[in-house]
């Protein structure tokens, strides 16, 4: 059993797990806590040590597998060569992940089983959700997005009752899929051609380099937007301002990244995006353990 484990996760099968790259969905589980009302630390520990140590990697060895992407994806800028054991160990991280899971009760195990179907679906060549570009596109901010918050708080405050949708956390679930939105497509913004040469028609590719940038453009904006009525709403507007000051490296970084795009195209490539993806998730997860740190005292 040994041998067998050690056989499947080699080096590379371990640099495809992308685990550093969960880091990138951190922030949602950041919102998600920031928004408790009580927390239960246990259910806490748990759910972040599922997701981000054997669900996210899990879904990521999977993908790996069945895009066999031979130029850079998120996190890999020279990913080693995809073999059956990525599909192997995406097997194993998804048990383990689920088996957690039953330490919090069975509706997470449940809520977080439909989450694995879908990511499964969404890479699985049978059905490939990937490569209807509006669909995909939708799948991705709702369940990176809302439905990650949702299970998240959820196990927080261990409340799994229909009442947790109240208008408060409705708000929240928008505002989480509205950020993942806008985000998504600049990550997908440097494979137009190996997606496509894969039948993989994805929204950036659909929208263009210059388009992608302004839909990212507006969907952050409508998350500002949503953003500011939540938090003065429920809060203060000083929250808000905490969020916005903290968007505000992002901000110029994205205006500095589209203007050298307009010039010359090639600068919508691998490195551009990876440094917007660790400069957003690194400040938002700033702005909302900012706000934990409010709210709990």
């Amino acid at each position: 059993m040994r041998n067998y484990i050690t056989d499947i996760f080699d080096r590379d099968t371990i640099i495809h797990l992308r685990i550093p790259f969960s880091l990138f969905l951190f922030p949602i589980f950041c919102f998600a806590i920031s928004q408790s009302v009580t927390i239960n630390w246990m259910n806490t520990l748990i759910v972040f040590i599922s997701l981000h140590f054997f669900i996210y990697p899990g879904s990521n060895v999977y993908n790996s597998y069945m895009d066999n992407d031979k130029g850079s994806i998120g996190g890999l800028k020279n990913p080693p060569p995809a073999t059956i054991k990525l599909y192997n160990a995406s097997i194993i991280m998804d048990t383990i992940g689920l088996l957690l899971c039953l330490f919090v009760n069975m509706w997470l195990l449940l809520l977080m089983l439909l989450y694995v179907a879908v990511s499964k679906a969404y890479s699985w060549r049978g059905i490939r959700l990937k490569k209807y570009a509006i669909l995909s596109w939708l799948i991705v901010i709702t369940f990176q997005g809302a439905f990650t918050f949702m299970i998240v708080n959820m196990c927080s405050e261990n409340n799994f009752n229909t009442q947790w949708f109240d208008n408060k956390n409705i708000a929240c679930m928008l505002i989480a899929s509205l950020l993942i939105g806008g985000f998504y497509p600049l990550t997908q913004i440097y494979q137009h051609d190996e997606d496509s040469r894969r039948g993989d028609y994805t929204i950036s590719y659909k929208l263009g380099v210059i388009g992608t940038f302004i839909f990212s453009a507006l969907l952050f904006l409508l998350a500002s937007a949503i953003s500011y009525y939540y938090f003065s709403s429920y809060y203060g507007v000083g929250q808000f301002f905490i969020f916005s000051g903290c968007l505000f490296p992002v901000v110029v970084y994205f205006l500095y990244w589209f203007t050298i795009t307009l010039r010359d195209k090639s600068s919508a490539d691998f490195a551009h995006a990876m440094r917007m993806t660790m400069l957003s998730s690194l400040s938002m997860i700033v702005c909302f353990s900012t706000i934990f740190i409010l709210n709990q005292h």
